[in-house]
């Protein structure tokens, strides 16, 4: 079983990651989160021309900072990949793999389970095993799946309160995480050559109160997105994140789906994702029946009206989890990441406290 602290020293203990949201996680965030003394990801996504430019800048603000200096020929950020792009995808960014060798990648969305077992299989050997292997899923049987054919270092269990794109089907953190650890825990056990991965749990996540329940439930670590979009260090527009920070009782107020990709050019996702938004306009006349023409055509009138165009009585897709009401305020990104992971500690030490 890997160790994230000993295998990534500059972290702390529990480990706060950033999620490799696409084009918004970005150099500035992922470094600013491993300063804090986690692990932050590049949202690279299904295309790798930023790539190389964004682990360019990753490996100078990382050498300014002595925390991040000489991490074992590793650079202290990882890096994220939807693998629905294709093969494509994995070429151009295997020479920057081996050049830059991140802490980890973050594989998410196959098409079919082969690309996993191939990046897997090319990154370690490119990178000489330095870099570590996160796949991201949300079923037991994929769970199952990806340690028998990838032996991953991390396993992402993602429940269904994320934001942004995962399974349309699929429990929430509370029971997946408990019965993937079981269930991984009983395939290693059978298969005494077979390496248990390390979990890290996602989904719904906002704060240390999040944090310390994923960590009774076996996590070795959490990872969030939406609380990480009230950050100025994310890469959205102002009218996004003032969506995020007014958006409440998500429960009610997201919804799972795949209008917004329909309504955005996105449709190049596998037929079982879809993506978790805040409800809006866009949402509401496609309930009362407006046509899919007419919907994209004020979605893209909407387009141009900037900041605007966001918001709960507005067009544009403001992609955030269900617990998208917890995240109340701006703050800097190693702050969440110190505030997180303090607070979780303290939570579990004040119920250890009263055993």
């Amino acid at each position: 079983m890997a160790d994230l602290q000993h295998d990534y020293p500059w972290t702390k203990y529990p480990l706060v990651a950033c999620g490799p949201m696409r084009l918004i996680a970005l150099s500035k965030i992922a470094v600013e989160v491993s300063k804090a003394g986690g692990l932050g990801f590049i949202g690279v996504g299904s295309d790798a021309s930023i790539m190389e430019a964004e682990l360019d800048k990753a490996k100078q603000q990382a050498s300014q900072t002595a925390t991040l200096q000489d991490q074992n020929e590793i650079l202290p950020v990882g890096v994220g990949f939807l693998l629905w792009a294709g093969d494509k995808l994995l070429e151009e960014a295997l020479p920057l793999l081996e050049k830059y060798k991140p802490a980890a990648v973050w594989l998410f969305a196959p098409t079919e389970p082969g690309q996993l077992v191939r990046w897997t299989e090319s990154t370690r050997r490119v990178t000489g095993g330095k870099t570590m292997i996160w796949v991201q899923i949300s079923t037991v049987a994929d769970a199952l799946e990806v340690t028998r054919t990838c032996q991953p270092d991390v396993l992402v269990v993602q429940g269904a309160d994320a934001g942004g794109h995962g399974l349309e089907k699929c429990a929430g953190l509370i029971p997946l995480l408990p019965e993937v650890d079981d269930a991984v825990s009983a395939l290693c056990k059978e298969q005494h050559d077979l390496p248990k991965p390390q979990l890290v749990a996602a989904g719904g996540i906002m704060d240390g109160r999040g944090a310390a329940a994923a960590l009774t439930l076996g996590a070795s670590g959490i990872t969030m997105g939406t609380r990480y979009l009230a950050s100025p260090e994310a890469n959205i527009a102002k009218g996004y994140r003032d969506a995020v920070l007014k958006a409440s009782d998500g429960g009610v107020t997201t919804e799972r789906g795949k209008l917004y990709d329909t309504l955005r050019g996105t449709t190049d996702w596998p037929l079982r994702y879809g993506g978790r938004g805040v409800l809006n306009e866009s949402h509401r006349d496609a309930a009362q029946g407006m046509s899919l023409e007419e919907n994209k055509r004020l979605y893209e009138a909407a387009v141009k009206k900037g900041d605007e165009g966001w918001g709960e009585s507005a067009r544009l897709t403001t992609y955030a989890g269900s617990g998208v009401g917890l995240v109340r305020e701006v703050k800097s990104a190693a702050d969440i990441t110190e505030e997180v992971r303090e607070d979780a500690k303290q939570i579990l030490s004040s119920i250890a406290s009263r055993l």
